[in-house]
């Protein structure tokens, strides 16, 4: 009998659902057709209380605040690009 490999982004998905949206471990477990062991040790190593979360924590933060700053400086550059146009085409 082989075990069945799950990638980390499955079981941090799967740790969610128990802690952030509230179902039950086993409901969860059956839906995605794994053991409500295996998903408890997901949920002690991908947990809210567990140094992995607050490492992925983190680097969500920081990838949505470097997402917010590309958004404004685009916006910025293409703001400065219709400006030059604009004065290129009117001379006075």
């Amino acid at each position: 009998m082989s075990r069945k490999r799950y990638p980390e982004e499955f079981k941090i998905e799967a740790v969610k659902q128990v802690t952030e949206a509230g179902y039950s471990a086993y409901d969860v477990a059956e839906r995605l057709g794994t053991t409500t062991n295996s998903l408890y040790s997901w949920i002690r190593r991908y947990g809210p209380e567990s140094s992995d979360f607050k490492r992925a924590s983190q680097e969500s933060d920081e990838i949505r605040r470097l997402k917010k700053e590309l958004k404004r400086v685009t916006d910025e550059r293409d703001l400065l690009k219709k400006a030059a146009a604009y004065f290129a085409s009117h001379p006075e």
